[in-house]
């Protein structure tokens, strides 16, 4: 096979080249495969960054777009040709089908990888990437944007410092009347990122998974769906995501003993509510605080996190074993919803 037979985003041993890896510079450079909607955000923002190299898009529009935003960075109509061009990372922002042979191929090629998420599309793909970013020391970072929302980071260190005492519950909901897909269902499409907030704040993966669903519009693409997770500290969390939805609908609600925290997406605000109930089971209502508010810029943040990872070679707090784990709970409910 010729370099030039490969199909769009193709990565294949005849094509991608193994190099040595360089000595760091002070920079960390950084290729973008696949450009379109999502990769865009992450060109602009790792040029303003100053660390991006080049990009790989087979669209001559979308690489357009790329060096408008970085004028001289190195363009490439596929993925093999930027593996090839001799950066220290890569960001990956291409169809999740694709996910796993990029990120492979860019492992073996020595570089560290930021790929967006899902990770792959199934739980023994995203466990082998793990194990080979280990085995070639090599960073691998999942784009679980909402875990980089300074208001999730905030709730999180509000939890491990039991200040809601013991936590009971977690209900995360994403719904609206949004854009419908015919392949994935809506778990896939709007709830990846909030599985992977939910096993964050448990600390832990479940013990235990169950979905349900209904497919209005497409035979068996679930337009509405929950999803109930059961942990070993006895936390139960549940999700729920529609994309028939009247409303839009962006909420955490954290149930303990001292409290119940709510966090608000789309008003970028964690209210702490002092309901409580006491062992008589009466109720106690001590009114309500507003604890955080704002969202910085997550996505800055998130890649700020890959690019202090890749430099002083640690572990992203999205890493290959993170998402693997919200691959393995998506597929498993995925499973329930077909059966």
């Amino acid at each position: 096979m010729q370099k030039g037979d490969c199909r769009a985003w193709c990565v294949c041993t005849t094509c991608s080249v193994r190099r040595t890896r360089p000595e760091k510079e002070s920079a960390v450079k950084v290729g973008v495969i696949g450009t379109g909607h999502w990769g865009g955000n992450l060109v602009r923002n790792l040029a303003e960054m100053q660390v991006l190299a080049g990009v790989a898009d087979p669209l001559e529009g979308n690489r357009s777009r790329s060096l408008e935003d970085s004028p001289g960075i190195e363009t490439f109509e596929d993925a093999t040709s930027l593996l090839g061009a001799g950066y220290d990372a890569v960001a990956i922002a291409t169809p999740a089908a694709t996910h796993f042979e990029i990120a492979r191929e860019a492992l073996e090629a020595g570089m560290d990888v930021f790929v967006e998420k899902p990770m792959t599309l199934n739980p023994q793909d995203a466990s082998d990437l793990h194990q080979q970013a280990l085995q070639e020391d090599r960073i691998l970072m999942v784009g679980h944007l909402l875990l980089y929302q300074p208001a999730i980071d905030f709730i999180a260190r509000y939890l491990r410092a039991g200040d809601l005492g013991e936590v009971y519950t977690m209900h995360q909901r994403r719904s609206k009347l949004g854009r419908v897909r015919d392949k994935e269902n809506v778990m896939w499409s709007f709830g990846v990122h909030d599985v992977a907030v939910l096993l964050s704040l448990a600390g832990e993966a479940p013990t235990r998974v169950l979905a349900s669903g209904h497919a209005a519009l497409t035979p068996g693409v679930e337009d509405d769906t929950y999803l109930h997770l059961e942990f070993a500290s006895g936390v139960k969390a549940h999700l729920h995501n529609s994309w028939l939805w009247p409303r839009i609908e962006r909420e955490l609600i954290v149930t303990g003993e001292r409290g119940i925290l709510v966090f608000d997406e789309q008003a970028s605000q964690v209210v702490l509510h002092r309901k409580t109930v006491d062992p008589g089971l009466a109720h106690h209502d001590g009114g309500e605080e507003i604890l955080f508010e704002g969202s910085g810029q997550p996505l800055r943040l998130e890649l700020e996190h890959f690019l202090e990872c890749c430099r002083e070679r640690k572990q992203p707090r999205s890493d290959g074993r993170n998402g693997f784990e919200v691959v393995q709970v998506l597929q498993e409910a995925e499973a329930q919803l077909k059966g």
